[in-house]
């Protein structure tokens, strides 16, 4: 009968058991034993036996008789313990009270436990119990282990992927790209004929894609620009984000420059198609700077990644979409637009930019009847300054915008002071240029409400003007452009004929005036191409019930052309120059 003690120590444990003795009695009675208590039992009467069921299986407890023939116990034990894949099974010696029992050798040879004979069941489950606890316990662990040093070392990679690769893209990112530059360059000092090509890449235009439809539609774009550049490399290439809409390519070994501008050619023209919005399709390009690594000109990856971005924005300055290959003037050139930006800056707080007019003439009575204000810098060591000696810089550092703030101010107030003093007549009208920054700002509308008021002027005294370019390239610039009309601004086209002259858009945009591009004006006579340019567009202008106003007029003969053409208005060199506000109202006294 089964006692409760009994009944206790019986393990509910599922373990394999190897019983090794010469005596069958002996295996009988411990296979019964352990069988009822749940326990799989296999059994072997020597040391070879043993060998081969422990090789079928790895048992989780061995009971070793130590007297057996030709092998015994203590032998057996040091052989398995020898062996790795054995060494941690748990041995358990069984031994005759009268046989010579050496624990201490016992021990020295690997068991773990002993049972005497004759066999008291309670004894047997308890040292086998113990043993299968502890053996499961240990494997237990050991399996924690693994689990655990698996766990750290993928939260080390994931630790890594974040550390070296760019979050939104998944590319290399500033800190892989410097450390690749690094061992590079380390190459190219080790070795004077290995040579190999840095090439910065920034995204034209995509500043229009957040501006127009947010920052999350930007990330898919950038998401899309990398999968492009991507599939144009090869796997020992390295392509990182470096910032924003910047991305680097580092070309690991090129024979020649050009391999570099081949490798350039190729990730410009992949970004050339359309990139898919949510809202339809959205075009931008690449603009790329080159440059081949110099053992002496670069020292240090900052070096090398200084003379690329350097190249970069010289593609920028000759149209963008293309390349450029670094050479040493371009570096000079980088440091005299760092002064411009700093100059540009002091001269905001300073308020150096002045507003000039040049005078917006009626032709049919030759008389004024407004004034397109130009911008001027008046630089305190470099004299009067024309926009285009600045203005690109100005667009890539965002002070466009504070600028066209103080230039717009100081032109509404000089309007006020010329009605006030009866020097304008009640009609008098400034036409100012909006940049793409003005017109994307939502809260224009309200800021020109604003300034009016401050100078009791009417949304008739400000004809905003904008080009085709930047009308069509930009969703909030429509919002804002019927916002302004939704106030009774008079809205103009500037350029009109040199952006994309889709006519299509001008019955659906509150636009009232098209200002002919001076380069149809300088080319006109009444035989050329020009001349039947032009007389279609004042003849679509009449018929959406547009007025007009032709630029660059310089002579007579255009004049009169243009009068012919029935152009309502007209401004250029012919009535006068762009002047400062004293010289300006000169000039209207002459007519």
């Amino acid at each position: 009968m089964t006692t409760t003690l009994q009944k206790t120590l019986a393990a509910p444990l599922q373990a394999d058991i190897l019983i090794v003795d010469d005596t069958v009695e002996n295996i009988a009675l411990l296979s019964e034993i352990l069988e009822t208590n749940g326990y799989s039992v296999r059994k072997a009467v020597n040391a070879a036996m043993a060998k081969t069921a422990i090789q079928a299986m790895l048992p989780d407890v061995v009971l070793l008789d130590i007297c057996m023939p030709e092998v015994d116990g203590y032998t057996l034990c040091k052989q398995l313990k020898a062996d790795e894949v054995t060494a941690d099974v748990p041995i358990i010696f069984l031994s005759a009270l009268s046989d010579a029992f050496d624990k201490v050798k016992a021990f020295e040879v690997g068991g773990v436990d002993y049972i005497t004979k004759p066999f008291q069941m309670a004894e047997v489950l308890v040292r086998v119990r113990n043993q299968v606890l502890a053996r499961q316990t240990l494997l237990t662990l050991e399996q924690v282990i693994k689990d655990r040093t698996k766990a750290l070392q993928l939260a080390n990679a994931q630790l890594t992927q974040a550390a070296y690769h760019d979050q939104l893209t998944g590319l290399a990112n500033r800190s892989l790209l410097m450390e690749s530059i690094t061992r590079l360059l380390e190459a190219v000092q080790g070795d004077p004929d290995y040579q190999f090509a840095v090439l910065f890449c920034d995204c034209d235009r995509f500043k229009l894609i957040n501006d127009s439809y947010g920052h999350f539609v930007g990330d898919q774009v950038l998401i899309q620009v990398a999968e492009r550049l991507s599939r144009e490399l090869s796997p020992e290439d390295v392509l990182a984000r470096f910032s924003g809409d910047e991305f680097v390519v580092l070309l690991s070994q090129v024979e020649s420059q050009a391999a570099a501008i081949a490798c350039a050619e190729k990730l410009i023209n992949v970004i050339r198609p359309g990139f898919q919005l949510p809202h339809g399709e959205a075009f931008i390009s690449l603009s790329v700077g080159i440059v081949l690594s110099n053992p002496v000109q670069h020292q240090q990856p900052e070096h090398i990644l200084r003379d690329a971005d350097i190249a970069m924005y010289n593609a920028k300055a000759n149209g963008k979409g293309c390349y450029s290959i670094f050479n040493p003037i371009m570096q000079q050139a980088s440091i005299e637009l760092l002064q411009i930006e700093a100059d540009l800056n002091r001269a905001i707080t300073a308020q150096e930019f002045q507003p000039h007019y040049q005078p917006i003439v009626d032709l049919a009575t030759d008389q004024p009847i407004g004034f397109e204000v130009l911008m001027r810098w008046q630089h305190p060591e470099r004299g009067l300054l024309l926009p285009h000696t600045f203005m690109s810089v100005a667009e890539e550092t965002s002070l466009l915008l504070p600028i066209g703030k103080q230039l717009l101010e100081a032109a509404c107030q000089q309007l006020c002071e010329w009605r006030q003093q009866g020097q304008v007549g009640e009609d008098f009208y400034l036409a100012f240029n909006l940049s793409v920054s003005q017109i994307t700002q939502s809260t224009l509308p309200q800021e020109l409400a604003q300034l009016l008021n401050r100078y009791g002027l009417l949304p008739k005294h400000l004809r905003l003007e904008i080009t085709e370019t930047a009308l069509l390239d930009n969703v909030l610039a429509t919002d804002v452009i019927r916002a302004l009309a939704d106030q009774g601004f008079h809205l103009c086209i500037d350029d009109f004929g040199t952006g994309y002259s889709s006519f299509s858009y001008l019955h659906k945009l509150p636009v009232k005036t098209l200002k002919i591009d001076r380069s149809f004006i300088s080319r006109l006579s009444q035989k050329d191409r020009d001349f039947q340019i032009i007389a279609a567009i004042l003849s679509m202008a009449n018929s959406l019930n547009m007025t007009t106003v032709s630029e660059g007029i310089e002579t007579t003969d255009q004049l009169q052309l243009l009068k012919s053409l029935s152009c309502d208005s007209g401004q250029g060199f012919w009535f006068g120059k762009p002047a400062s506000a004293e010289q300006v109202i000169q000039q209207i006294a002459r007519f």
